[in-house]
């Protein structure tokens, strides 16, 4: 094992000006990613200077055998935090080879809503809470849990420290301080009300680089997991009775709720999101009845409430916000495996673009 470490760990740069570029993009789930490598002759900071690529989207679900060639087009740089050195992360959509975006590909749309003139003038800010919980590998329970059985009842966990309380701080703090050194604006981490379920935050963030840092945090994520051995649920109930649920939060501003006079914009925008409230549930993720119950900190499914302080509203604003008549809102109601490229995008879209 030592000698696969020191391999792992080897300078690239002592001996070769090449780099290693990893390719990453969202499989035909539309919730997996996929992964894979390249050589680059030398170090590369901007996404237009990489090559396009392309995989077998038969493999990924996302291309009939008899024409499987899907297009990666290199979209977000990050550093490796794997490889490290001069080597990079790359967040990719796809493309078929006539240049149309694939059904799986969000980020396309969402990108021509950030880059209308009105939604950029905006320059829509975003903070993303992202709620997932580590399960057992062989079994599909959390980490820390007995097996067929349950820990002590919700209270002592959130933001809990002790060995009883919480559950694989290793695999949280690995992730925390990877995703820095990718370069993703993480701005933080906690543990959740329901063992074994943690949190982190990326954010402030404008626009499409919200949905790019976020997708990049997943794969952090997911490969931390692989080494330690655990299993990465974005499930927004993973366990069923009086649990919580997980969420993925998504804190909004735009330029106007920023400056004075910035509440009255917030609850216009607010009002409108209230109007589109079963548009906006049908494309929060798949699962999220389960989880928006009206119980454990959140609004009923099929109702739309807001509030100040209240974290059993669909949208809450904070007292800050409302002290200072300006800032920004959250909203609750996206689940923890949705996709931040239509969340954010429709989010803007609607407070922003759309006249009701």
């Amino acid at each position: 094992m030592t000698i696969i470490s020191d391999l792992i760990n080897l300078n690239l740069s002592d001996v070769t000006d090449k780099v290693i570029a990893e390719y990453v993009w969202i499989g035909g789930s539309g919730l997996d990613l996929r992964s894979k490598a390249r050589t680059l002759p030398g170090p590369v900071n901007d996404p237009s200077k990489l090559p396009k690529w392309n995989y077998d989207g038969s493999s990924t679900g996302q291309a009939p055998g008899q024409d499987s060639e899907v297009i990666l087009c290199p979209q977000a740089i990050f550093r490796d935090p794997f490889r490290r050195g001069d080597n990079i992360l790359v967040m990719c959509d796809a493309y078929t080879p006539a240049g149309e975006p694939i059904p799986t590909n969000k980020r396309h749309g969402a990108a021509q809503i950030f880059n209308n003139p009105e939604v950029a003038a905006e320059e829509p800010w975003y903070g993303i809470e992202q709620e997932y919980t580590l399960m057992q590998k062989e079994v599909n329970w959390p980490v820390g849990w007995p097996v067929g059985g349950y820990p002590g009842p919700q209270g002592p966990y959130y933001c809990g420290v002790g060995a009883d309380k919480a559950f694989a701080r290793d695999v949280v703090d690995s992730h925390y301080k990877a995703c820095l050194y990718a370069g993703i604006n993480i701005s933080g981490v906690n543990g959740e009300v329901m063992p074994a379920q943690w949190e982190f935050q990326v954010g402030p963030a404008v626009g499409i680089t919200a949905g790019d840092q976020l997708w990049i945090a997943r794969y952090i994520l997911e490969r931390i997991t692989e080494v330690a051995g655990v299993r990465l649920s974005l499930d927004p109930k993973p366990v069923t009775g009086d649990w919580n649920g997980a969420g993925a939060h998504t804190n909004y501003s735009t330029k106007s709720m920023r400056n004075d006079g910035g509440y009255e914009v917030i609850k216009t925008a607010i009002e409108k999101l209230g109007k589109r409230h079963s548009e906006h549930i049908a494309a929060y993720g798949e699962g999220n009845e389960r989880r928006l119950t009206g119980k454990h900190e959140t609004a009923n499914i099929k109702t739309f409430l807001w509030g100040v302080a209240n974290r059993g509203a669909s949208v809450r604003v904070g007292r800050d916000t409302e002290k200072e008549g300006k800032g920004y809102f959250e909203d609750r109601r996206p689940a923890s495996n949705m996709d931040p490229y239509v969340v954010t995008s429709m989010i803007a879209e609607t407070t922003i673009l759309w006249k009701p």
